[in-house]
């Protein structure tokens, strides 16, 4: 990857928690601030064509309601297992 410098005017506020967590980290600054500028990049980036999400036809007269049972059921399984961990260690 080819870097470029350029300039750019933040807000101190923003500079300071960005200091913050580059020395939490033990990276550089300039770092989080190119991971930021790649991240931004990549939010407004468009594409020539719309992504194909697949579709299908759930054949329920309540798809929402189907899904968050079954998110629920997962959730409960999750709760379930993490409460049992939990008694096991001392």
């Amino acid at each position: 990857m080819s870097l470029k410098r350029t300039t750019v005017y933040a807000d101190a506020e923003d500079l300071a928690i960005i200091k913050e967590a580059a020395a939490r980290e033990g990276i550089a600054e300039a770092e989080i601030i190119r991971e930021a500028i790649h991240l931004a990049a990549l939010a407004k980036r468009s594409w020539a064509e719309p992504l194909g999400w697949p579709s299908f036809a759930s054949g329920s007269s309540q798809p929402g309601e189907d899904v968050d049972r079954a998110l629920d059921q997962v959730w409960d399984e999750k709760a379930a297992a993490y409460e049992a961990g939990k008694r096991r260690t001392p």
